[in-house]
């Protein structure tokens, strides 16, 4: 949809990622939207280099999240928001809110049964 303002598709793809998941990372993206791996590093290492998005580590893994220090940040929050209106439904289903556990279950947790 908007590819063609931020240059690729993956671009567009990692930024209302981070909008709506606040954070990820670069094997998230992968499993996300099936794509190659190297797509989703070379897009967040050109957005960091831009200043756009910051990494910090978490173990072995880089985070990735928006610069709060970005001085369009406020501006380009809220055009993602009034772009994202336009997703379909499905698309935002899909891709952007999934339901996925954050932490691990606890240990001896009973599992729900679907109805």
């Amino acid at each position: 949809m908007l590819e063609y303002l931020f240059g690729n598709p993956v671009i567009e793809k990692v930024l209302f990622y981070l909008q709506i998941n606040q954070t990820c990372y670069p094997s998230q993206l992968k499993k996300v939207f099936q794509m190659p791996l190297y797509s989703f590093q070379r897009a967040l290492g050109r957005l960091e280099r831009g200043g756009v998005v910051v990494s910090h580590k978490q173990g072995k893994t880089l985070i990735y999240q928006f610069n709060p220090r970005y001085p369009f940040l406020l501006e380009l929050k809220s055009f993602l928001d009034k772009a994202y209106k336009f997703f379909p439904d499905e698309v935002r289903q899909k891709y952007y809110e999934p339901i996925e556990r954050k932490r691990p279950r606890r240990q001896g947790k009973p599992f729900r049964q679907a109805a």
